[in-house]
């Protein structure tokens, strides 16, 4: 099992619950989209696979480890196996590109080599080829600081794909692109996790994004599993009560789902 969560909870500093009961098991080499409102706990859901929270109550087992119960060194290699694509990529503005993607690898490099790259890039050939899966070989030399919001994320994508991570964590990882060049990039996500065999959870604010591109959705609300469910058997009903009280508009529905109007959230 790629992913299991038994009874796991989270409550943050604050004494805000992010999480609830949260029971979960996700297979190697399955492909998850996490939908549901602002607030829901996505973002802390994925944080908390990747180990940068620590569970408040329950059970959570990692690539067939359990992360909280190493030691510090254990953990992060752990954690080296893991990609993590933030929403707004943590990439210094100096930074050019080539060195950016090649820190995914950080974890697995030695001190030495690591300094070096830092230095002069060790595979400008293999950033390349990774960046020019999604349509950034250009960008290679160019600073982090002059790059739009969407060819950030491209890059935040890149530097995780060349990480060869087992586990595929994506906070809103296309946010800030338009709705095709969104499309591409989702299909990248998915041919590599399909290729490799490895396991990739995305949250989505986008549900036409999730329902186009997952074999399996997650919908969360409240810190709780609404329904996990694939693409063809949501309804407009669940997607309904999933999102209640958030302002919608309709939109067609997929070919695959039911010839319904399928609500969705304003991205």
């Amino acid at each position: 099992m790629s992913i299991s969560l038994n009874g796991v909870g989270l409550i943050h500093a604050n004494g805000q619950v992010a999480l609830s009961a949260i029971d979960l098991r996700v297979r190697p080499g399955e492909r998850v989209a996490i939908i549901g409102p602002s607030g829901a706990g996505k973002t802390s859901l994925l944080r908390l696979l990747a180990t940068s929270l620590r569970p408040s109550a329950g059970q959570l087992d990692l690539l067939g480890q359990q992360p909280w119960q190493l030691g510090a060194r254990q953990r992060q290699q752990l954690r080296a196996r893991i990609g993590l694509i933030h929403q707004a990529p943590p990439l210094p503005p100096r930074q050019r590109v080539v060195t950016a993607v090649l820190a995914g690898k950080l974890g697995q490099w030695s001190l030495g080599k690591s300094l070096l790259n830092l230095l002069h890039p060790l595979d400008m050939h293999g950033a390349q080829a990774t960046l020019s899966r999604l349509d950034l070989a250009e960008k290679l030399f160019e600073r982090c600081d002059q790059l739009s919001g969407g060819q950030l994320q491209r890059v935040g994508i890149a530097r995780v794909l060349y990480q060869a991570a087992e586990l595929i964590l994506a906070d809103e990882p296309v946010s800030a692109m338009d709705p095709v060049l969104a499309g591409h990039t989702l299909s990248v996500l998915n041919q590599e996790a399909a290729a490799r065999g490895i396991t990739l959870l995305a949250s989505l604010h986008a549900v036409e994004l999730a329902l186009a591109h997952f074999p399996r959705i997650i919908g969360l609300r409240e810190g709780r599993i609404v329904f996990d469910l694939p693409p063809e058997a949501i309804s407009t009903g669940a997607l309904d009560a999933l999102y209640a009280n958030e302002q919608l508009q309709p939109l067609p529905a997929s070919p695959a789902a039911a010839p319904v109007t399928i609500q969705i959230p304003r991205c």
